[in-house]
């Protein structure tokens, strides 16, 4: 085979450190980048608080001078007062407290879980430690939910092959049998059905017999809220099927999430990254910078980085590493700080432009004032790329004086009713749960009547579109709606 030589020309763009670094800073929110600040100090000792002032000694020692001489000015010192009669020992202890008070410990409870819960239920059972051994295994299998989604045949197996532990189904079915006398009630099901059973036996009460019925024979049609079929085959009335229906809907379908203990809840916090206020009928946009703070260059590197290259210019003999270590921290400081920078004036920029052009809707909060909009829209509008928006809009919130929203909330597709004009999705959003809110819930509407309500009112949609919107907007069908 010939060997050619051929010239290629070829434009390809790559990303410096710089701008790979203000990407990253622009994706994190306000919580997040209060601990990429902390994170970045700790590895580059040229970074500091713009707060924090470099002690001065001859400033304190200039201190010190001044108030040796003030004492020796003085003709009377503290000590003299103190050496012309002794303090009594009480005037100098508190008597505000008991003895008993002194060094004590305040309990702090820190809760138990909901599997530590099930642990402790199952250390009061008559079981002998082999059974205990096994119902531990089978409550590790148990999920948050309080469901046993694997089968007892591959417990059996891993007990086999972990812990050398040749059981029976049979056996594993037994030590079910006991957990699922524990509490939350129906704890330990495989499904949903077996755990309305649970529920419905552990009540005892005879006006269950039917629920349990329905549960036990007619599951599906239940389930699929066939409740004529359940009405025809069982010969109830409209009340007693009601009366059934109603108890089995007070049942927990997931009884693990009925152990709810406060103090193992994990709560998310929202800092919002702008604040929008409205003053004067003006609205006044900030950028959140109560956790962030100020950075600024040490002096101590930046004057040792100057003698370094003094000594360059004169020749001088200088430590090679130490110089270049301390150039590349300070760059390294530098390039971070502008890209804090850059950051919040892109921050402002994109939501100043989401503001202007969704000025009626932050002036009222009224969601039918949403103008439809996309991220193309603020693109052309700041002059920025697509992706850039993006990142921006990214986990990022904005509180107002009506609540606090997600930038992404603000972004929508466009339609043109029948009068020409181009209206939100989320406004017929709005107006289809509006009917789905209104509707009978003893003949729910359909996506057809529901298209043709919107139709009605300008709105020419497909079926097939609304019931895009029903699902985005988490509204089952409607024969999953009907109620008694």
């Amino acid at each position: 085979m010939e060997q050619r030589l051929t010239l290629q020309q070829k434009l390809l763009q790559k990303l410096s450190p710089q701008q790979i670094q203000v990407i990253k800073l622009l994706e994190i929110p306000t919580m997040q980048l209060e601990q990429r600040i902390k994170k970045e100090m700790e590895e580059n000792p040229v970074l500091e608080l713009a707060d924090e002032n470099p002690s001065n000694e001859e400033d304190g020692e200039a201190s010190e001078l001044r108030s040796d001489e003030d004492s020796d000015n003085e003709e009377f010192t503290v000590d003299d007062y103190l050496n012309d009669e002794e303090i009594p020992t009480y005037k100098l202890n508190t008597k505000n407290y008991s003895p008993d008070d002194k060094h004590v410990d305040i309990p702090f409870s820190v809760g138990k879980s909901f599997h530590e819960f099930l642990d402790e239920q199952l250390g009061l059972a008559y079981l002998s430690d082999y059974q205990k051994t096994l119902s531990d295994y089978i409550i590790g299998n148990i999920d948050e939910d309080g469901y046993l989604r694997r089968d007892l045949l591959s417990i059996s197996d891993d007990l086999a092959f972990t812990q050398n532990m040749d059981v029976e189904v049979e056996e594993l079915q037994k030590i079910l049998e006991v957990i699922h006398e524990f509490d939350p009630p129906g704890v330990g099901a495989r499904d949903l059905r077996e755990c309305l059973l649970i529920q419905l036996k552990r009540k005892n009460d005879p006006k269950h017999e039917l629920p349990t019925l329905i549960i036990k024979d007619f599951f599906d049609e239940f389930t699929k809220k066939h409740y004529e079929k359940i009405q025809r085959k069982l010969e109830l009335n409209d009340k007693d099927l009601k009366d059934a229906i109603g108890e089995i809907l007070k049942l927990n379908p997931k009884p693990g999430s009925s152990y709810s203990n406060p103090l193992n809840k994990a709560n998310q916090h929202i800092v919002p990254d702008f604040i929008l206020d409205l003053v004067d009928n003006e609205l006044k946009l900030t950028l959140n910078q109560r956790n962030v703070p100020d950075l600024r260059l040490n002096d101590t590197y930046l004057d040792m980085l100057k003698t370094f290259q003094e000594a360059k210019k004169t020749k001088q003999r200088s430590n090679k590493e130490a110089t270049v270590f301390v150039k590349q921290k300070v760059d390294s400081a530098k390039w971070f700080i502008d890209a804090i920078r850059q950051r919040q004036q892109t921050l402002l920029l994109t939501m100043a432009e989401i503001i202007s052009l969704q000025k009626e809707y932050f002036m009222e909060g009224d969601e039918t004032k949403l103008k439809p909009m996309i991220l193309k829209d603020i693109a052309e509008r700041t002059g920025l790329d697509i992706s850039t928006i993006s990142r921006v809009s990214n986990s990022k919130y904005i509180q107002t004086h009506f609540g606090i929203y997600s930038l992404k909330y603000f972004f929508s597709e466009g339609l043109l009713n029948d009068e020409g004009e181009e209206v939100s999705t989320r406004e017929i959003k709005k107006i289809l749960h509006e009917c789905i809110d209104n509707e009978d819930k003893k003949k729910p509407l359909t996506d057809e009547k529901l298209a043709a309500i919107l139709k009605e009112k300008s709105y020419n949609i497909a079926r097939r579109t609304v019931a895009k919107y029903r699902e985005q907007l988490d509204i089952p069908v409607a024969r999953l709606r009907k109620k008694l």
